[in-house]
Order: structure tokens, then C-alpha cells, then sequence
């Protein structure tokens, strides 16, 4: 039987237990590089989580409403501007002095009525010139119609030429011409004299006087006149006298919104409210507009007529023009808190629902009823207006969307 070598166990073991090592090493290592996979995968995951939920949180938030359709029974409540049915300056047409005036402001007057005298001592000069250049060439004219008349019976003897007749006969018709010039200018002067007396030029009211006693007043046009002459045209302004206004019916104009102008036409009734009358519930007609939208305001002007036979309604104030109409097509409404007012001017901001960017749109604003805001251009019913803008909203900014339903229209 043989024996065993004690050598060859230890390295036998030696070698088992050196395996052994490098395995557990080689596990080890395993071990330790999954966990750090582990770690670090642990750690991609949460930095991406950080990551979304930063830009999620960098999205702000806005609550947006969509645009409703205002009433179609409409109460139109406009500003006036109240004016005479007529007024009219009263000038002087002829230069001199007050003599007198004879109505203050706040007299009836009738068309015709003497309102004052004008002392006129250079166009009584004048005057007298021109009768006395009228005398004068009458007289010539008598002068050359008695030597043209010799030369006649005197051209029959043949005692003068046919030349020297002729030379007589034209002469006739010189002074003939000269003295319609004259007569001419006579009557001139005559018609300005009959402007000394200043008349009415209708029914009315004297609602200014700016003349007293020993004013000294200019005619338009007035100018230094050539003896026995006419005055002279010049640009030396006329000065007012009076001034006249027709009272019995009130013209208030008014600017009506370019959306309400189908629905304003003439013959439909108005109520108007007088500063000068604020207890007064007054009844008017719009009798006419202008036809035409003033491109700078957007506006059509009309015109509502209102009686005033008793004249307690003045003329020159302030109205509030109420108009009860129905419209087929209503404005948009918008939340008075939705504006941006910046240099742009008046803007919205819209989100665009497939994309979420914001938009920022020009709109025209109407009517504003305090909390709402009637929107003529810029909107349609299906955008997301958004409520209470920030200052630093800008064009093209994601935004998330929630919605809020209008509170009814007044």
C-alpha cells in the first residue's frame, strides 16, 4: 500500500485557497459596480425628475376666459354737444363810432330790429365827394354833347373835318361812361351808408354784446379810399357788434360708435339729460347724420333735434344722449381686468390651446361698463383671453391654461 506525499497537501490547499481569494475578490467587485451602477442610475433619475419638474414649475400658470356676446337690446348712453339752431355774428360792414346801441344779452329780438347806430363822418365826406364827381361829370357830359352837336351842323357846310366830328362824337361817349362811374360810386357809398344802422338778421336772443358808446369799429374789407371813391378792399378783419342766436329748437350732436351706426338712424327717438337741467328728462329726434365715419374717431355724427319752446334749455352746454336700440350683432365682452396697457397701446394676451405659446393682440375698445369691456376689433368668440396679465408677459411665453366662465353681461 503506498503512502501518501505529506508535501503535495499544502500546496494543494494553497493553491485551493488562492482560487478562493480571486473569487471572492472578483465577487466584490461585482458587487461594488453594481451598486455604484445602481447609484449613479439612481441619481440620472432624480436629476431628470429635478430637471422636469423645474421647467414644469418655470411654466406659469394663467386663468383665461373666453369672449361673450353682448345684449342685443342695447341702451346707448352718449356725450352731446348742445348748439342753436341758428347763430350768427352781427359785424360792422361799414367803418366809424358808436353812436348808440339800443338791445343788451339775454333781449328777444325780431329779424329787422334796430340793434345800434354807427357815426360814419368819413363816409359822409365821402359821400358828398362822389355826388359832387357826379355833378361834375354831368356836366361835362353836357359840354361834350353841345360841341359834338356844333360840329354836326358845322361838318354839313363842310366847314370841319369828318375826323374832327368823330374825335367830338367819341368824346360824348367818354363822359357818358365817366358819369355812370360816378352814379356808380354814388350808390356805393349810399349802400354803405344804410349799414350805419345794424339790424337783426332773424328771430332770436342776443347772447353777446361787445360794443359800448364811442367804440371806434372797422369794416371788413375797409380801407383807404381815393376821393370820391368807394372804399378800398384790404384784409383788415370786421369786428363783431352782437351775436344772435335762434333758440326754439336745440341741435345736439352726437358721436355715435362705428358698430352702432346701422342701428342709429334718423327718426328713432333719444332722452336726453341737460347739465344746465339735470331734473329734466328731455324727448329729442335724430333727424340726420353725416353719412360718413370720421376715419380719426371711428364715428358717425348725428344730429338730434330738441324743442325748446320756452327756451329753458341754453345752448353752448353739455348733454348725455340716450339711445335704446336693438342690434343684430352685439360686440364681444371682455373682463375689464384683462387689459395690457402698454406703449403698443391696448392689448390682450391669447393662448394658442394647441401650442400654449401667448399671443398679445391689438383690440379696440368700446363701451366700458366698469368691470366689462365691449371689444370692437381685435377678438373672436373662441380665444383664451387671459385674466390678469403680468407685466412681464410676453409674446411667444408658454403658459398653463385654466378656464373661468364669464359672469353675465350688464
Amino acid at each position: 500500500m503506498l503512502e501518501k506525499n505529506p508535501n503535495l497537501r499544502p500546496a494543494s490547499q494553497k493553491k485551493r485557497k488562492r482560487s478562493f481569494f480571486w473569487l471572492y475578490a472578483l465577487l466584490f467587485l461585482l458587487v461594488l459596480g453594481g451598486a455604484a451602477i445602481y447609484v449613479f442610475f439612481q441619481r440620472g433619475q432624480a436629476q431628470t425628475a429635478l430637471a422636469s419638474a423645474t421647467r414644469q414649475m418655470a411654466i406659469s400658470t394663467v386663468l383665461v376666459v373666453h369672449p361673450e356676446r353682448g345684449a342685443t337690446d342695447v341702451h346707448l348712453v352718449l356725450p352731446g354737444t348742445v348748439q342753436a339752431e341758428m347763430e350768427s355774428s352781427v359785424y360792422a360792414q361799414v367803418s366809424g363810432y358808436i353812436k348808440r346801441w339800443l338791445v343788451d344779452i339775454g333781449a328777444p329780438v325780431k329779424e329787422g330790429q334796430l340793434l345800434a347806430e354807427i357815426e360814419t363822418p368819413v363816409t359822409d365826406q365821402q359821400l358828398i365827394q362822389a355826388q359832387a364827381a357826379t355833378a361834375q361829370a354831368q356836366a361835362n357830359l353836357n359840354l361834350a354833347k353841345t360841341t359834338a352837336a356844333r360840329y354836326n351842323d358845322l361838318l354839313k357846310t363842310s366847314a370841319v373835318s369828318k375826323e374832327d366830328v368823330d374825335t367830338q362824337n367819341a368824346g360824348v361817349a367818354v363822359q357818358e361812361a365817366n358819369l355812370a362811374a360816378a352814379q356808380a360810386n354814388v350808390r356805393a357809398l349810399e349802400q354803405t351808408e344804410a349799414f350805419k344802422e345794424v339790424k337783426a338778421p332773424f328771430d332770436g336772443v342776443i347772447t353777446a354784446r361787445k360794443i359800448d358808446v364811442g367804440d371806434l369799429v372797422t369794416a371788413s374789407g375797409s380801407g383807404t379810399a381815393a376821393q370820391g371813391s368807394a372804399p378800398s378792399q384790404s384784409a383788415t378783419p370786421s369786428q363783431e357788434l352782437f351775436r344772435i342766436a335762434q333758440t326754439k329748437t336745440l341741435r345736439v350732436y352726437v358721436n355715435i360708435p362705428e358698430n352702432y351706426s346701422d342701428e342709429t338712424l334718423p327718426g328713432i327717438s333719444a332722452t336726453l339729460d341737460f347739465a344746465s337741467s339735470p331734473n329734466q328728462k328731455v324727448i329729442g329726434k335724430l333727424v340726420r347724420t353725416s353719412q360718413a365715419i370720421d376715419p380719426s374717431s371711428l364715428t358717425l355724427l348725428a344730429e338730434v333735434d330738441v324743442p325748446n319752446p320756452d327756451g329753458k334749455l341754453l345752448p353752448g352746454g353739455y348733454a348725455q344722449v340716450h339711445f335704446d336700440i336693438t342690434t343684430d350683432h352685439p360686440p364681444l365682452v371682455i373682463p375689464g381686468n384683462a387689459l395690457i396697457f402698454r406703449a403698443q397701446g391696448t392689448q390682450v394676451g391669447i393662448v394658442d390651446p394647441d401650442t400654449g405659446t401667448v399671443h398679445l393682440q391689438d383690440i379696440k375698445i368700446g363701451r366700458d361698463f366698469g368691470t366689462k369691456l365691449e371689444v370692437i376689433e381685435g377678438l373672436k368668440e373662441d380665444d383664451s383671453v387671459i385674466l390678469n396679465p403680468s407685466d412681464s408677459l410676453t409674446d411667444g411665453a408658454k403658459v398653463q391654461v385654466t378656464t373661468q366662465s364669464q359672469a353675465p353681461t350688464p
